[in-house]
C-alpha cells in the first residue's frame, strides 16, 4: 500500500458508478459555483461589508458539522440514497429561497438572513456529501475496487472546484445573480436524478446505533493529516478570495487534469514522499509568480497542479490510517478538512485582506511554506508509524 498509485479496474466504471460520480460532480458545482460570484452580489448589491462578506462566506464551514454526528444513525434508521436525496433537496430549497431573496429588489437583505442561508446550506451539503462519499459510492463497488472508487470520485468532486466557479462568473456575467442560481438548482436537482436511477443493495440496520457518534463523521487519529490539509484548504480559498477571471479556472482545471496523469505517470513508483512534497513545491512556485504576475496563464495551472497532487495523496492517506471498518469516516474527514480550510481561507480573504492583493498572497506563500515544513519534518513520519494498511 505504499505505491503511488491506485489500481485500475475496468469493472468499477460501471453505469451505477458513472452516475454516482457525475452526481458527485453536479452537487459539488451547484456549491462551488458560489465561491466567486455571492460574494460580488453581496458587496455590489446588498452593500454587504468585505468583513460581512467574509463572514457569510466562512459560516459555511460551521454548517458542515451540524449533522455530522447524525450521519451514521440516519443511514441507519432510513434508507441512505433516500438520506442523500433529501439532504440535497433541502440544498435546493435554501438556494431557491437566496433566488427569492434576490427578487425583492426594493430592499436589502438583513445580515442575519445570509449568515442562516449559509449555514444550513453547509449542514445539508455536508450531510449530502458524506452520505455520497462515505456510503453511497463504496457500496456500488466490490471491496477491492473501493480505494480507487473514493480517489475516482474525489476527483470528479476536484474538478468542480475548476468548474463550478467557471460556470458561476460566466453565468453571473451574461445573463445574471438569479439565472445563475436557476444554474445551480438545476445542477442540485440532476444528481437527485442520477441518484435515484442507481440501485442499491439492501442492508439490514445494525443494531444498537447512536442517534450522535463520530461513525462516519470524524477520524480523531488523522487529527495530524486534518490539519496539515486544513492548511492547504485555507491557502486555496485565500486564493479564490482574489477577484480572477473565467480564465483563471479554467486553467485551474488543465492544472487539475496534469496533475491526474502525473500520478498515474511521474508518480507510479516514486518514493512515498515525492508527491506531496512536489505539489506544495508547485503551490509555491504558482504564488510567486502570482506576486510577480497576477494575469499570468502559467500560474493557475501550477494552483490546479499542485492543489490537485496534494489533496488527492492526502486522501489516500486518510484511507490507509484507518481500520476496514472507518474508511467512511476516512472520506468524511478528509471532506471536512478541505472544505473547512477553504471556507477559513475566504473568510480571511475577504474580512482581513479584501483589496490587499500583495499582503494576502504573502500570507497563503508563508502558510505553505508552514505545510510543507511541517509536512516533511512531522507529519510524514507520524503517518508512516501510524498507518494500518
Amino acid at each position: 500500500m505504499n505505491s503511488q498509485n491506485t489500481l485500475i479496474h475496468i469493472r468499477l466504471w460501471h453505469k451505477d458508478f458513472w452516475l454516482l460520480v457525475i452526481a458527485d460532480l453536479l452537487l459539488t458545482m451547484s456549491v462551488c459555483g458560489l465561491i466567486p460570484v455571492l460574494p460580488l452580489w453581496l458587496m455590489q448589491t446588498e452593500n454587504f461589508s468585505s468583513v460581512e462578506t467574509g463572514l457569510s462566506m466562512g459560516v459555511f464551514g460551521v454548517g458542515l458539522y451540524l449533522f455530522g454526528a447524525q450521519c451514521s444513525w440516519l443511514v441507519q434508521r432510513y434508507r441512505r440514497n433516500v438520506v442523500c436525496m433529501w439532504a440535497i433537496l433541502l440544498m435546493t430549497v435554501d438556494l431557491a429561497l437566496l433566488w427569492y431573496i434576490d427578487g425583492l429588489r426594493s430592499e436589502f437583505v438583513e445580515f442575519w438572513v445570509i449568515l442562516l442561508h449559509r449555514l444550513m446550506l453547509g449542514a445539508t451539503f455536508g450531510l449530502a456529501q458524506m452520505v455520497l462519499a462515505s456510503t453511497l459510492v463504496i457500496d456500488t463497488c466490490e471491496s477491492y475496487q473501493r480505494t480507487e472508487a473514493n480517489h475516482s470520485a474525489a476527483w470528479f468532486a476536484r474538478f468542480a472546484l475548476a468548474l463550478g466557479p467557471m460556470g458561476g462568473l460566466l453565468a453571473y456575467k451574461l445573463v445574471g445573480f438569479d439565472k445563475m442560481l436557476w444554474g445551480a438548482i438545476g445542477c442540485a436537482l440532476l444528481s437527485i436524478v442520477l441518484i435515484k436511477n442507481v440501485k442499491f443493495p439492501f442492508k439490514a440496520p445494525e443494531e444498537g446505533v447512536r442517534v450522535a457518534s463520530i461513525d462516519r463523521f470524524l477520524l480523531p487519529s488523522g487529527y495530524v493529516l486534518f490539519v496539515n490539509l486544513l492548511s492547504v484548504g485555507i491557502v486555496m480559498g485565500l486564493l479564490m478570495s482574489l477577484p480572477v477571471s473565467v480564465f483563471f479556472y479554467g486553467l485551474m482545471m488543465v492544472g487539475f487534469i496534469l496533475a491526474l496523469l502525473a500520478q498515474h505517470f511521474i508518480f507510479r513508483d516514486a518514493e512515498l514522499k515525492s508527491e506531496i512534497v512536489s505539489g506544495l513545491i508547485l503551490l509555491i512556485a504558482a504564488l510567486f509568480v502570482m506576486l510577480e504576475y497576477m494575469n499570468s496563464p502559467v500560474a493557475p495551472i501550477l494552483v490546479g497542479l499542485g492543489v490537485g497532487i496534494v489533496s488527492s495523496r492526502y486522501l489516500l492517506f486518510f484511507i490507509k490510517l484507518s481500520r476496514h471498518c472507518q474508511r467512511g469516516t476516512s472520506q468524511s474527514t478528509f471532506f471536512l478538512g478541505w472544505e473547512t480550510g477553504l471556507a477559513i481561507g475566504l473568510t480571511i480573504g475577504y474580512a482581513l485582506m479584501y483589496g490587499q492583493r500583495d499582503m494576502l498572497l504573502y500570507a497563503a506563500l508563508a502558510l505553505t511554506i508552514l505545510s510543507l515544513l511541517m509536512y516533511h519534518f512531522h507529519t510524514h513520519s507520524w503517518f508512516m508509524n501510524h498507518k494500518n494498511r
